[in-house]
């Protein structure tokens, strides 16, 4: 599993739960897990 996979996760816990704050964090570490995915796929060039 990449360790993308986790951090996009979280992101979408934290985007959805119905707590105050939590849709801005669930935003920004929705965006941090896309860019992670990005670089992943930059190294992965087999």
């Amino acid at each position: 599993m990449r360790l993308s996979t986790p951090i996009l996760v979280l992101g979408a816990v934290l985007f959805a739960l119905p707590v105050p704050g939590t849709f801005v964090a669930g935003g920004i570490v929705l965006a941090i897990g896309v860019i992670a995915r990005l670089q992943e796929n930059d190294f992965n060039t087999d």
